[in-house]
């Protein structure tokens, strides 16, 4: 992708469903990062039980692997303690470790979905260079439901939901926080992390949702750059055909939050059965994460 800072920081439509007070600063603050335009503050959001997610102290971002020098100081600034990298061990390979500053320990968890690996059919249609082939790979909806299928993998394979999981049992732990977790992008193994978390901590679902497609207002400005040089490099005759994979889209986690109904009946039991984890986690996150009544 395109190191290039969005010019707009407006959040626009993303706000709480529930009206803020006068002078609320809204939600999903942007960090500034140069080389990580959609890393952001998951501070703010408001829960069922009238607790405030805490500012700072759990963060969602693209791949670190671009961050500027620029950027080092913004990062340390923010106290992490922990920073967990969602990509893959041949994404880390292909794109760089992440760039953090001194004193920030770091976990690697990979999530790899073999049968619907995003990075591995973008590499193709890039190899390809064959419009046809392309339009097979990608067009009339094959790029969305392979997104689709993407999202209801995060809930129902095993080794994913250890996977979400394990992230959210470092974030319960004591002196687990600020955390920073991300993906290559930020938007699907990340968006539906955050979605868990928020979720979890009693975040209505429209506010949940607006949290997700916050990404699209972030990286739209490096979307179309990386879309343009495509085609201007002759890669891609119809680079539009990657939208369905470069943007949110609200079909993609009502797909993983239809799942979570139809195999478990509801998120309470799909965090007992289907996470494995307990009231103890629960508690953990609410301890760390939230000023107020969480409850």
């Amino acid at each position: 992708m395109v190191d290039r800072q969005i010019a707009s920081e407006r959040i626009g439509d993303a706000r709480n469903a529930r009206p803020e007070p006068a002078g609320t600063i809204l939600v999903g603050r942007s960090l500034g990062l140069r080389g990580a335009v959609n890393a952001r503050d998951l501070g703010g959001y408001r829960t069922a039980g009238g607790g405030v997610l805490r500012a700072g102290v759990v963060l969602r971002s693209d791949g670190l692997n671009r961050v500027t020098a620029e950027d080092l100081d913004p990062l340390g600034a923010l106290g992490l303690r922990a920073v967990v990298d969602l990509r893959s061990a041949d994404e880390v390979r292909e794109a760089g470790p992440d760039i953090l500053p001194g004193g920030v320990t770091a976990h690697h968890l990979p999530l790899l979905a073999t049968d619907f690996d995003i990075h591995a059919t973008l590499r193709g249609a890039l190899a390809e260079r064959s419009p046809d082939k392309q339009r097979t790979l990608l067009g009339d909806g094959r790029a969305a439901a392979m997104m689709t299928g993407l999202y209801r993998w995060f809930v129902t394979d095993r080794e994913a939901r250890e996977t979400f999981a394990a992230l959210l049992r470092l974030l319960a732990a004591p002196d687990g926080v600020p955390l920073l977790f991300h993906c290559s992008a930020g938007k699907d193994r990340t968006g539906w992390a955050a979605a868990l978390l928020l979720t979890a901590l009693g975040v209505d679902r429209e506010t949940v949702l607006a949290d997700y497609l916050l990404t699209n207002e972030r990286v739209a400005a490096v979307v179309e750059l990386v879309l343009a040089d495509f085609a201007g490099r002759g890669l891609m005759r119809e680079p539009e055909l990657l939208l369905p994979v470069f943007r949110a889209e609200r079909d993609y986690l009502d797909a993983a939050f239809a799942e979570v109904a139809s195999g478990w009946g509801d998120f309470a039991a799909f965090w007992r059965e289907g996470l494995g984890l307990d009231d103890r986690v629960l508690a953990g996150l609410r301890a760390n994460l939230l000023d107020g009544d969480g409850s």
